[in-house]
């Protein structure tokens, strides 16, 4: 993998080329750089400074400059971090954050302070919902967006049971809770549904016999990373597709990962704000780039996220003009086509307005290709409590 550093230097000199500058903006990325989410983190910083590099053009005489840490997933020692990055750092913008309990512990800080927080990952309802803030921008999801979608097409597919299986955390809840209310809506049935304990479930055998007989026409599921990968293989393992069609948010197949599921990911069908294999200059460019500056590897949802945020960032610091002032309110006002399609931010919540692809995972020479199969355009959560 290209180094962080060499990115960076890139970066900056390209930026050091431009004009004399109007304001230095300093950027404090907040990550998990270590424990269970550091793989994330690490995408989304690299998609992060490939958006420096790919977009740094647009910021006329002003530069960017960062500063990062790592949060370990940890709200507390999150919170220390960011209010460090502010008062001592004195960072214009933070970005990152994979966590939802991360965010929630940020909330406040960030909204006392007026700090403005670009949202690369964490997904919790609230944080756009009733625990917004005008200091808040969401690029990423939110966890109820992403499965809202199947409901209304598996239904139009013919499926009218499901069983509903997702970690029992409020992700996993959200999620699910979105598909029953669309799926219901459109004459489907729950018949049965399980929330396997977050931390510690290593054998899924018992849940999903559970779920095989429940007679259910269709498995709807959310897992992610390290859970996702043990879930799909212990599918295959069970022999459950044949009777029991497996779908799910797309983290169950994600592109960081699918690789490592393999066969085991064929035929499962998805649904995700971003799939490698969409089919335009915005993502081939992307993917091209992502490539190039990491050994040849894909570029995932995580990645295009922290991507985006850079984008977002810069098209804001350029319409500020270097008014740092004026910088906060536009953040919320960008919009661009970018790898995943339309982007834009609702301004009524702050939360990204995006498409939704669901796709189907194929294997074939021993590699899992993502075909989409329909786009939802322009989802956008209903404003859920929110009063910015």
């Amino acid at each position: 993998m290209m180094k962080r550093t060499v990115l960076a230097a890139a970066a900056a000199a390209m930026l050091a080329a431009l004009p004399a500058k109007a304001a230095d903006y300093k950027v404090g990325i907040l990550l998990p750089f270590s424990g269970v989410y550091a793989g994330l983190g690490a995408h989304i910083e690299n998609g992060f400074m490939l958006g420096l590099k790919d977009f740094g053009g647009e910021l006329g005489n002003n530069t960017v400059s960062v500063v990062r840490d790592d949060t370990e997933a940890d709200p507390g020692a999150s919170l220390a971090k960011a209010k460090k990055m502010v008062l001592s750092d004195k960072v214009d913008v933070l970005t990152g954050i994979v966590s939802s309990a991360v965010l929630g512990a940020l909330r406040d800080f960030v909204h006392g302070s007026k700090t403005p927080l670009v949202v690369s990952n964490a997904g919790n309802d609230d944080a756009t919902g009733e625990r917004c803030s005008p200091y808040i921008t969401r690029v990423s999801f939110s966890n109820s967006s992403i499965t809202r979608v199947m409901g209304p097409w598996m239904a139009k597919q013919g499926i009218k049971t499901a069983y509903l299986m997702a970690p029992d955390y409020a992700a996993g809840r959200q999620m699910m809770d979105a598909f029953r209310a669309t799926f219901e809506a459109a004459g489907g049935k729950i018949v049965g549904e399980a929330y396997p304990p977050l931390q510690g479930t290593k054998d899924y055998g018992p849940y999903i016999s559970q779920a095989k007989a429940s007679g259910a026409q269709a498995l709807m599921t959310f897992f992610a990373g390290g859970a996702a990968i043990s879930f799909v293989k212990q599918y295959k393992e069970f022999g459950a597709a044949k009777d029991l069609p497996l779908y799910g948010a797309g983290f169950l197949t994600s592109a960081a990962y699918v690789h490592v599921q393999g066969e085991a990911a064929d035929g499962i069908i998805a649904s995700l704000h971003y799939v490698p294999t969409i089919d335009t200059p915005e993502n081939k460019r992307f993917q091209d780039g992502y490539k190039a500056a990491y050994e040849g590897k894909l570029g995932s949802e995580f990645a295009v996220a922290g991507y985006d945020a850079a984008h977002l960032i810069v098209k804001a610091i350029a319409a500020a003009g270097g008014d740092k002032a004026k910088f906060k309110g536009e953040l919320a006002k960008v919009s661009f086509n970018g790898p995943r399609g339309p982007l834009r931010i609702d301004p009524a919540t702050h939360n990204v307005i995006q498409n939704m692809y669901i796709f189907r995972n194929e294997f074939a020479d021993g590699k899992v290709t993502q075909k989409v199969l329909a786009t939802i355009e322009g989802v956008q959560d209903p404003v859920n409590g929110c009063k910015i």
